[in-house]
């Protein structure tokens, strides 16, 4: 503790701070990768007026409390007040859309990756460009407001992620890592910047509206992982820290997206390496040995955070559903008098869905609390059936909301694998869906069929990538790429758990698919009346 209490007092520590959906979390570490202390702060986005958002006031409160937690922390463990930093990188939910004018006022709510309100959209851009741009991405939400007629965007003069936003207010730079701005725009992996051909071919598109901008005006420049992106300036210092003890002038790596820094956090940036991260939305990706032959609507094409092109297959539904049928079992509990705990709840009702048949005994579930781009869906309904005959009981009731969770992942692996020829020697996981072991993992591997590992230091997830991708910025050598920096000095030890697919779980799981995807006729009747 001595030496961490030196570390810390010199200021010799990195931190990354990441924005996810339910969640957000700072965790500092010392020069070798080591967290030493952490904070978090929950908060949930809101329904307002049929847009998901947060608030302005949401983002900085949550903010300003996740980081005086991790101060305390601090303080608590090592009598240390939190005043010099090495350097620090901010990461958030990737996508979405804020718009600012010239006097930097936000001009309509963040729009968020889970809003689904763009399809006409995405579907022109994707064959301008002859390349997929979901319905999430900042360039369909800025083109479907040019579609729409919205008032605001002629004082458009930037716009960026949640990510870029932060870092923009506590640097004063306009900036965006790679992995995050390929997000917004289609990204040239050979330049780690925006298409340029695209570019012109959206300016072109937009030329007729007279909006007094051209598209590479407005984006956050695109800056690959290991560049300077700025410092803290003493007014953003202020921002994170309102008791004035954070000293500014640390140096801040680009911000990045929630879908990099998981690749940094399981060491997954090289080819053939795959990631997923599993939680209220689930996402897998894989860097890719060759380019796909051609744009699919259930694939994104994505980068590293330092440039590779990776495959994503994004769902904006996993564990929502899932927990609340969980809770529904709480609510039991209590009814009868018993006080269950977390890790006795899930693990127990967990366990007991491994304890069902391998195709789930027939029962169907659509998880989708809202739209599913992936399987067509722009709203969603949660939905359970099943058949007068099937197996119905506890084990094979969890099990299909353990499958359903997964269903539209593996609707889109199945194309990328199935159709592209696109391998994957693994997928290392991360995220509360991989929270008990053996389960999580166990269906993940079914579903994939591929092997999931498991890593200690994953449960850190994005806020400690990012913090690696700080320490890369501060301490790389010249010419010393990502890949090698996570091999040689961040990944050199740990235990890693890796669970191999079971040849009955997956050709289960195969079975299941059978029913989701037959079954997508009644989660529609249910959109469609459910109103």
């Amino acid at each position: 503790m001595g030496d961490v209490k030196s570390l810390i007092a010199e200021g010799k520590t990195l931190l990354g701070i990441e924005f996810g959906s339910t969640r957000i979390k700072a965790v500092l570490t010392d020069y070798e990768y080591n967290p030493i202390a952490s904070g978090s702060h929950g908060w949930e986005n809101r329904l307002d007026n049929g847009i998901w958002t947060y608030t302005l006031e949401d983002i900085w409160t949550g903010l300003q409390d996740c980081y005086s937690k991790l101060a305390a922390d601090v303080e608590k463990q090592y009598g240390e007040k939190l005043v010099k930093i090495g350097a620090m990188g901010f990461s958030a939910m990737m996508h979405g859309y804020m718009a600012f004018d010239k006097d930097g006022e936000l001009l309509v709510p963040f729009r968020t990756w889970r809003n689904t309100i763009t399809e006409k959209a995405s579907d022109e851009l994707t064959d301008l460009f002859g390349y997929h741009i979901p319905q999430r991405w900042s360039i369909a939400h800025l083109y479907q407001a040019i579609l729409n007629g919205e008032e605001h965007i002629s004082k458009v003069d930037f716009f960026t992620t949640l990510a870029g936003y932060i870092h923009w207010q506590l640097t004063g730079e306009k900036v965006l890592g790679v992995g995050d701005a390929s997000g917004m725009f289609p990204i040239d992996s050979k330049t780690c910047d925006y298409n340029q051909k695209m570019l012109d071919q959206f300016d072109e598109l937009i030329a007729g509206k007279n909006l007094g901008w051209k598209i590479r005006d407005v984006l956050p420049k695109s800056l690959p992982a290991g560049a300077s992106a700025g410092t803290l300036t003493a007014e953003g210092a202020k921002k994170l820290d309102p008791t004035g003890n954070l000293q500014a002038g640390v140096p801040v790596c680009p911000p990045e997206g929630d879908a990099g820094t998981g690749m940094v956090a399981t060491n997954s940036v090289g080819v053939r390496t795959g990631n997923i991260s599993a939680g209220t939305s689930v996402f897998s990706m894989v860097v890719l040995e060759h380019s796909l032959s051609k744009a699919y609507p259930e694939l994104d094409l994505v980068t590293t955070p330092s440039g590779e092109e990776v495959a994503m297959v994004h769902c904006n539904n996993c564990t929502s559903d899932l927990n609340a049928w969980v809770g529904l079992f709480r609510e039991f509990a209590g009814a009868i008098g018993k006080d269950i705990d977390d890790d006795t709840l899930y693990g127990t009702l967990y366990r007991k869905a491994m304890e069902g048949d391998a195709d789930c005994g027939g029962l169907l579930a659509y998880n989708y609390f809202s739209g599913e781009s992936i399987t067509g869906f722009n709203e969603g309904r949660p939905l359970f059936v099943r058949r007068p005959d099937d197996k119905f009981n506890l084990a094979n009731f969890m099990r299909t909301h353990l499958y359903t969770a997964l269903g539209a992942l593996k609707a889109g692996n199945d194309i990328l694998m199935k159709e592209e020829n696109v391998k994957a020697d693994f997928f290392f996981g991360q995220g509360g869906f991989f929270k008990i072991r053996g389960v999580g993992d166990r269906v993940m591997a079914a579903a994939l069929n591929t092997p999931i590992k498991l890593m200690e230091t994953a449960g850190e997830g994005g806020p400690w990538g990012q913090a690696i991708l700080a320490g890369y910025m501060l301490q790389k050598a010249e010419g010393e790429t990502l890949e090698s920096f996570l091999n040689n000095k961040v990944f050199v030890s740990g235990k890693v758990e890796t669970f191999e697919p079971v040849k009955e779980d997956a050709e289960g799981f195969d079975d299941f698919m059978k029913d989701y995807n037959a079954g997508l006729t009644i989660e529609r009747a249910a959109v469609d009346s459910l109103k």
